[in-house]
């Protein structure tokens, strides 16, 4: 079975139901690229009238961890995965709807592979860009993921 955009957002809503309830959502979803969005709306906004920044790192997570659940869901393994490091950087206010994007999913592949290969604990650095309506760059996350065999 297939994951796709609908059934991650069903997970949300069970499992990580501050994520699903702040408008985070993920629009679509292949191998290689993952694309989340959420709206600035009075559930996600901080004091300064824009969103939260953690608000924009779980969409920014989202959109690198929805590709390593795809990853490891292909590789037929029981594998484990943990953020173990972020980075994040802010240019612009957020507001209105930003949508994130991450383009690492081949890295992932590369250390679930070897992972899979060696029995060894892999890490694999992905980053996420958080664009506004008219594409003005929002923020930049970093995640460092870990990938092992269990």
């Amino acid at each position: 079975m297939k994951l796709s955009p609908s059934k991650i957002n069903t997970f949300l809503l069970f499992k990580l139901p501050s994520a699903y309830f702040t408008g985070v959502r993920v629009k679509s979803i292949s191998e290689t690229e993952c694309t989340t969005t959420v709206k600035h709306r009075w559930i996600n906004q901080n004091p300064f009238k824009s969103m939260f920044w953690a608000v924009q790192g779980m969409a920014a997570e989202l959109s690198t961890g929805a590709m390593v659940m795809v990853a490891i869901k292909e590789s037929n393994k029981n594998i484990s995965m943990l953020v173990a490091n972020n980075k994040a950087t802010f240019s612009k206010k957020a507001k209105g709807r930003i949508t994130f994007t991450c383009n690492d999913g081949q890295l992932i592949k590369s250390a679930i592979d070897n992972t899979i290969a060696s029995g060894e604990g892999q890490t694999c650095w992905m980053k996420s860009q958080g664009k506004d309506a008219s594409g003005n760059l929002v923020s930049t996350f970093e995640f460092e993921w870990t990938v092992k065999v269990k």
